[in-house]
């Protein structure tokens, strides 16, 4: 069939499996210009499907020539429907892994769920042993815990007060003005429940009382941090007390792992283009100015520039893992930037509908989010009919 985006708001509906493949091959060819990372060897990723979990799947495969196991959720292609940018990601991934003679399989279904942490440490168990690195990298709006089988859904709000500031549609280019109430304490504690780092524990816990975690095991979850001008919708609304929770859980799993030498990390990542970061509002406007900022001092990373530099140079550099003060590794070091910062603040308060264009990258951020779902990736023909049904290679049944 051929197939073309079709977009509802911050979502695409259909995704393309030769333009899916082709980013996973970028990714693979980008880390493999950058040369051995003396890293894992038996990696678990938590959400391995997109963004920065696919990244440090490629980047432990491909980089230091890992096993590496995937968990992901993702809608499977059949005749006629497309299946989801994951599912394509994954089955190029696999089958890169597997040509190169890499050990890859992966398992699709609701991490948060018991039945698929003991499925996940069978296969470990069975195939591996062990794992030196787990990566815990869930996107996901909703968890039912699998304890009390209350089902929790997340919320994008600030707290104690309305926000408003500007935001932008990044199809069309309209700047304007957006006000979001304040949450409530349930939809505090709901997202804390569904992005904090509970479902992090229980997997590290299940993992180390099965034995499949080995001696000096690392694991790293990710979080953000950003700006004053975003601070109250992200750091100090209810998806900050989120990763509060989460940066907090780093130390917990870390006194867990104290009698295997291993450890638990936080990662503070750059703000990038994700289909999460596409539905907070006043995010994309900041973003699009950000790579503006970045890509003319020459500073900009994509997902995979991000994780590789957090491999080389943090998590493996044979050395202390450098972390800030909260013990978090910091890898938005060139977001964060004084002279970054001050130009994106100096632009936000510029920025309108009818300037957005020069002073901003938001060709860019349109660019970015299409190539989420496998279009507009340069080296594709879109024109031309493709298989939309794709099989998963290392997919365990």
């Amino acid at each position: 069939m051929i197939i073309t985006p079709r977009v509802r708001g911050f979502i695409c509906l259909t995704s393309h499996p030769e333009g899916c493949a082709q980013n996973v091959e970028n990714q693979i060819n980008y880390v493999k210009s950058k040369g051995t990372i003396d890293g894992p060897k038996k990696v678990l990723v938590i959400g391995a499907s997109t963004g920065f979990g696919l990244a440090s799947r490629i980047t432990s495969a491909f980089g230091s020539n890992a096993a590496t196991v995937g968990v992901y959720f993702e809608k499977p292609s059949a005749e006629g429907k497309p299946g989801s940018p994951g599912w394509y990601n994954t089955a190029a991934f696999e089958q890169k892994a597997q040509e190169a003679g890499l050990y890859a399989k992966s398992i699709n279904g609701d991490a948060f769920s018991d039945e698929i942490k003991q499925k996940t440490i069978d296969l470990i168990k069975a195939d591996l042993g062990q794992v030196d690195l787990v990566v815990y990298s869930l996107a996901s709006p909703r968890r039912t815990n699998p304890k009390t089988g209350v089902t929790h859904n997340s919320a994008l709000k600030p707290i104690g007060q309305t926000f408003s500031n500007k935001t932008v549609d990044f199809h069309t280019g309209n700047v304007t003005e957006v006000s979001i109430a304040p949450a409530n304490e349930e939809d505090i504690e709901n997202t804390v429940a569904v992005m904090g780092g509970e479902d992090w524990e229980m997997w590290i816990d299940e993992m180390k009382k099965a034995g499949v975690l080995a001696e000096g095991a690392v694991t790293v979850a990710y979080s953000y941090i950003g700006p004053s001008l975003t601070e109250a919708v992200y750091r100090k609304g209810t998806i900050g007390r989120a990763k509060d929770h989460l940066e907090a859980t780093a130390f917990t799993i870390t006194d867990k792992l104290k009698d295997l030498g291993g450890k638990a990390y936080v990662s503070v990542n750059k703000a990038l283009v994700t289909q999460a970061s596409s539905a907070i509002p006043v995010i994309p406007l900041y973003i699009s100015l950000l790579y503006k900022v970045m890509k003319e001092k020459g500073i900009h990373e994509g997902t995979i520039e991000q994780i590789q530099r957090l491999f080389q140079d943090r998590l493996y550099a044979n050395g202390e893992v450098p972390t800030d003060e909260q013990g978090r590794i910091r890898i938005d070091d060139w977001e964060m930037r004084d002279d970054v910062q001050a130009e994106v603040a100096a632009l936000w308060e510029q920025a309108n509908t009818e300037n957005l264009s020069e002073i901003g990258d938001l060709q860019g951020y349109r660019t970015d989010f299409f190539n989420l779902f496998g279009f507009e990736v340069d080296g594709v023909e879109y024109e031309k009919d493709v298989n939309e049904v794709v099989e998963v290679p290392g997919l365990v049944q």
